[in-house]
């Protein structure tokens, strides 16, 4: 009961399933026959059982209208044949129409289709000629981009590609020819990059060969850089660096290279000392390197920068001053070393108005002026040797007013007593002096050029120049007196003349002080200001001078007494002096007549020529004195007779007779004599035989003996004693010359014992 229940409810389920499927489009199917398979177990069955009912009954209507419908087919099949013959007909007359058609046709599709082409061809024409307006203006720019770099307009050039990218490609960039264009640009900008760094390079290497030309050009102040120097190679690589966006670069590679340019500009040649042209040649190289450097600086935005230029100056300073250094130590010529010091000169202030500081230049310029004075010096030194080789030593003689003028414009010499002595006459000094008092001159005048332009005060430039002139007094010419006085070949006539001459130097250094005040108008009463030492420089020389007459006169004294030859073994005197002391004695009389020509044109030169030819006089009477008791006490000498004793006491006496003369005047009482009282009272002692009262009143002041020293009488009484001895063989025979033997003896014995107390005392 309940199955046909079911099967009830089933049935028009799928009666309605049937009408989906007969009235849904054939896609739709499938969805509903889903919905029999979800339906209830056995409906499959039950639908297909429903289906072949359907079809059936399709089946017998379909069978049903082809019955009803057959006669009217068949009669239509009947009507199809009648026609057929009238449709082949008509076939043929369309077939014939068609061709007459097609024949008549011909032309016209050509000429249509020639129409056609050249529409087609217009529409591309038009099509092309678009196409090419919107390509011209990209093909004008890259031909312009050519021709730029044709012309090496690189900065144009990049303004042009940055053109083409962001205007122009992107509106063809579809085309081939635009990408090969935009594939090309990069190859451009690094062509463009490289060929900027050649004119770099070359700009480089060339202000490096020309910086030279540039600096001198520069230190003459004449032109401008910009006048002589193209910097386009410069500004073009700058710009195009900075427009490819690589500025960093450029600045790194651009001061890396000037560094290097610095370095080989700052080393000079190894013989730059030895001419100015080397010193000019390496200022120039360096005012032209900085120059340019400055002109970048200016000119540009921040491809060098102050502090750059700074660290590179400070630098290139500390070079140029330790070049300066160790080359100017090698200048001996001050000329060469002034030339020096005007190149420094220019060369610091080419700098300094260029904003470079150039303060440690001119300090440095104090040193070389230390080192000028020392070449003027050196120069100096050959001067005066050569004015004193050629000095005659002899007063200037002058004939006439125009002489005595001549001398005067030399030299200030003044004496209203000289001036008055009539034609002809003699300048007391020599034609040295007004020559050494010229050279002094220039000398300060060449000492003045170096103050030149170093922008010092005169205060400072008296001082310099006094200093300088004092290191020529105490130091050049006062070597030069001190050599030229120690000269062997310089004798005593040439040294009085020695002493005149630096007394009248030594005048004329007030008239050097005036000169000096003359050029600076620095007053010598001013409280810092430096006196000049002439006084002191020809003090010394004279001293020297005075002492070589010493020196030289007690030398010639001992030529003299070389030439002695007495017999000590006389019996007895010629009855006169030696030969030899005679002509000593003649020659010591015409040296000192020389010194009557010293100068006493004033009360101190009087004392001070008094004074020299006393103590020379006094000097030679000791030394002859000195030399005689040694000729006596000599140990090679060993007897002595009393005729030779008798002999040397007549020489003794003609040197006494000399000092009593008054060889130099200006001796007091027999003070010159005195020199000879050792010998004089030696003689006396063994000419008269007292030998008694020397031994009784020995050691007291008043003795009549009493320079004669114990040792000494020993001494020449043994060489007596053996001389004695060896003449008299017989002497023990007689009487008298036995006492007087025996008296020898016993008066040696008492001075042995004598001296022998005194050593003990000693």
């Amino acid at each position: 009961m309940a199955e046909n229940s079911e099967g009830l409810g089933t049935v028009p389920e799928h009666e309605r399933i049937l009408q989906e499927i007969e009235s849904t489009d054939t896609a739709c199917v499938g969805p509903t026959l889903r919905s029999v398979y979800d339906d209830q177990p056995n409906a499959h069955k039950k639908f297909m059982e429903k289906l072949d009912a359907c079809i059936r009954n399709h089946d017998k209507e379909i069978e049903k209208m082809c019955n009803f419908h057959h006669q009217g087919f068949v009669d239509a099949i009947t009507e199809l044949l009648k026609v057929r013959t009238d449709a082949e007909k008509l076939k043929v007359q369309v077939t014939d129409t068609n061709r007459r058609f097609q024949d008549a046709g011909k032309e016209v599709i050509i000429q249509t289709e020639d129409i056609i082409r050249c529409r087609i061809q217009q529409r591309n024409i038009t099509t092309v000629v678009e196409k090419l307006q919107l390509c011209l203006p990209v093909l004008e720019m890259y031909s312009k981009l050519k021709e730029q770099m044709t012309a090496k307009r690189y900065y144009s050039a990049l303004k042009t590609m940055e053109q083409l990218e962001n205007v122009y490609f992107p509106r063809v960039s579809q085309y081939r020819f635009c990408q090969l264009m935009i594939e090309n640009l990069p190859k451009l900008r690094e062509d463009i990059k490289e060929i900027s760094m050649s004119d770099l390079k070359d700009f480089l290497e060339s202000i490096r060969k020309h910086s030279d030309k540039i600096g001198e050009t520069a230190m003459k102040q004449i032109l401008t850089v910009q006048d002589l120097v193209d910097f386009s190679p410069v500004y073009r690589c700058l710009h195009i660096y900075s427009v490819l966006g690589d500025e960093e670069t450029f600045e790194n590679y651009y001061r890396k290279q000037r560094k290097k340019q610095a370095r080989l500009v700052l080393q000079p040649q190894s013989n730059m000392h030895e001419t100015v042209d080397g010193y000019r040649r390496y200022f120039t190289q360096i005012v032209g390197f900085f120059v340019v450097e400055d002109h970048i600086l200016h000119v540009t935005q921040g491809l060098v920068t102050r502090a750059y230029t700074d660290e590179l100056w400070n630098m290139a300073l500390s070079k140029i001053i330790a070049v300066l250094r160790a080359h100017s130590s090698y200048c001996t010529d001050p000329d060469l070393v002034l030339e020096l010091k005007n190149l420094i000169v220019i060369f610091a202030d080419t700098l300094q108005g260029y904003g470079f500081p150039v303060n440690r230049l001119f300090d440095l310029l104090f040193e070389i002026r230390d080192q000028y004075n020392e070449t003027l010096l050196k120069k100096w030194a050959g001067v005066f040797r050569d004015i004193f080789e050629e000095d005659n030593y002899s007063p200037i003689p002058i004939v006439n007013e125009e002489e005595y003028k001549a001398v005067i414009s030399k030299f200030p010499f003044q004496d209203p007593d000289f001036e008055k002595q009539s034609f002809p006459k003699k300048f007391p000094m020599s034609q040295s002096v007004p020559h050494i008092y010229i050279q002094v001159k220039e000398f300060i005048y060449a000492s003045l050029k170096f103050s030149e332009s170093l922008h010092r005060s005169s205060t400072e430039i008296d001082d310099m120049l006094r200093k300088s002139t004092n290191l020529l007094l105490t130091r050049t010419l006062s070597s030069c007196l001190l050599n030229l006085i120690r000269k062997p070949h310089i004798g005593l006539t040439e040294l009085v003349q020695i002493i005149i001459n630096t007394t009248h130097l030594e005048q004329a250094c007030k008239y050097l002080e005036d000169f000096i005040t003359n050029i600076t108008n620095i007053s010598q009463e001013t409280v810092h200001t430096t006196r000049l030492y002439g006084l002191s420089t020809f003090k010394d020389a004279r001293h020297a001078a005075e002492g070589e007459i010493y020196t030289k006169l007690n030398q010639k004294i001992d030529e003299f007494v070389q030439l002695a030859d007495y017999d000590w073994t006389m019996s007895e005197p010629d009855g006169r002096a030696s030969g030899y002391l005679m002509d000593l004695i003649n020659f010591l009389r015409s040296i000192f007549q020389v010194f009557t020509h010293l100068p006493t044109n004033s009360s101190d030169h009087a004392a001070m020529t008094g004074k020299v030819a006393q103590t020379a006089c006094m000097s030679a009477c000791q030394h002859l004195s000195t030399s005689l008791m040694q000729m006596l006490l000599d140990s090679e000498l060993k007897q002595i007779s009393m005729g030779a004793v008798q002999q040397f006491n007549l020489d003794v006496i003609q040197c006494e007779l000399f000092a009593s003369s008054e060889p130099v005047p200006g001796f007091q009482g027999d003070t010159l004599q005195l020199a000879f009282i050792d010998l004089r009272q030696l003689l006396d002692l063994f000419m008269v035989w007292d030998w008694s009262t020397y031994l009784a009143d020995y050691g007291q002041p008043a003795s009549k003996y009493l320079r004669v020293n114990p040792n000494t009488a020993l001494t020449l009484l043994e060489k007596m004693k053996d001389t004695s001895k060896k003449n008299n063989i017989f002497a023990q025979f007689r009487k008298n010359d036995r006492d007087k033997q025996k008296l020898i003896e016993t008066v040696v014995k008492q001075l042995r014992s004598l001296v022998n107390g005194m050593s003990q005392h000693t």
